[in-house]
């Protein structure tokens, strides 16, 4: 059988190796450049450094390296995604556009026929039962990666490997220092993955300007101080407003008049909402597991959080309503609200909150 073992240079994708070698396979290391050197602006980036990783773990266990360019692809489909996203005032999701555009998406429909499978360092498992594939969730909770993968088709689930779903995050660590593999004591990654160490802002900046607008709080209609665009702001942020006698909340914006309207304190009731309605609503298995035209009990997340929240889903028209057993915080249009079942133990699919009426 033969597997591209996705690796990045980081730990996660890193042990797999090893443990795709112990279990008697010969995988072909891929790493897939997406940074954007090439573009004007994007300086730091860190693939030099992952490229080393990556060939150096190839040569320790006899594997074959291949590098694979997909930044053309990565700006057109998720470069340019996050932009125009972010440029009508919602909240982007790259990591889970990557994965279904670009990881399952690119890297197969170029290289799809040379790999019976593609191996990643995704928290995450593939459960087969009854002729089906399922898209489930780690062993560990609090690092499972199910929400970034929400997106991603049945095809693209069918041909996939998670190794390291049964591990801790903890075991993974030790694995690696253990083997003396060179991403053992690296931290993990908590930007996003094309920027390398370029800021969010600088980049939006670059791409979008800046425009100065009002900050106001909602409750009472006053102007507290300004912005420099609605585009720097998500529905549920705290921070970076520079406001005084904080906290702070962004709970609406007005892009037409490039208003950002806050609450004060740490639980504003403004802040919170118990339906959010879902475009575009993908099943990751194509007959969904129940009939939505009645509520169903569901759980599911809008950002990746270790926590689930309770509640019901069902079909309206073309969209599906989520309902939450409890008022929930930072419901963030143009982000992903990630369902799930009853259990927390199968990912059912995603959809993209909506924008407010």
């Amino acid at each position: 059988m033969e597997i591209a073992a996705l690796v990045s240079g980081g730990v996660d994708s890193s042990v797999t190796v090893p443990i795709l070698k112990e279990q008697g396979y010969e995988p072909v290391i891929v790493y897939i450049k997406i940074a954007m050197e090439d573009v004007p602006g994007f300086i730091d980036c860190p693939s030099e450094e992952d490229i080393e990783i990556a060939t150096f773990i190839a040569k320790k266990y006899g594997c074959r390296f291949e590098l694979v360019d997909l930044q053309k692809e990565y700006w057109e489909r998720v470069v340019d995604y996050t932009i125009s996203t972010v440029r009508k005032g919602l909240t982007p999701n790259p990591d889970v556009m990557c994965n279904r555009l670009i990881k399952f998406g690119s890297f197969e429909d170029k290289f799809g026929k040379d790999f019976d499978k593609i191996s990643t360092g995704h928290y995450a498992r593939v459960l087969e039962a009854d002729g089906q594939y399922y898209l489930a969730t780690a062993t560990d909770r609090r690092k499972d990666q199910t929400y970034f993968l929400g997106r991603i088709s049945y095809d693209q689930l069918s041909k996939v490997m998670f190794p390291i779903w049964d591990l801790q995050k903890t075991e993974v660590r030790r694995m690696a220092e253990e083997l003396n593999l060179p991403s053992a004591k690296r931290p993990d990654s908590q930007g996003i993955c094309f920027l390398g160490k370029i800021n969010y802002n600088d980049f939006i900046r670059k791409y979008i300007g800046e425009q100065e607008g009002d900050i106001i709080e909602l409750e009472t209609g006053r102007k507290l101080g300004q912005h420099k665009g609605y585009w720097f702001h998500t529905i549920g942020q705290r921070k970076g407003l520079g406001l005084s006698q904080g906290p702070w909340f962004v709970v609406k914006k007005n892009i037409q008049e490039n208003i950002i309207y806050v609450a004060h304190g740490y639980d504003p009731v403004s802040q919170y909402g118990d339906e959010i309605v879902l475009n575009d609503f993908l099943f990751i298995n194509e007959k969904p597991d129940r009939d939505y035209s009645t509520e169903q009990k569901i759980r599911f997340k809008i950002r990746h959080t270790p926590e689930f929240t309770s509640g019901s889903m069902f079909r309206k028209g073309d969209q599906y309503v989520l309902t939450s057993d409890e008022k929930i915080a930072g419901i963030a249009p143009g982000q992903f609200g990630v369902v799930y079942d009853e259990t927390e133990r199968i990912c059912l699919g995603s959809g993209i909150i909506s924008e407010e009426d």
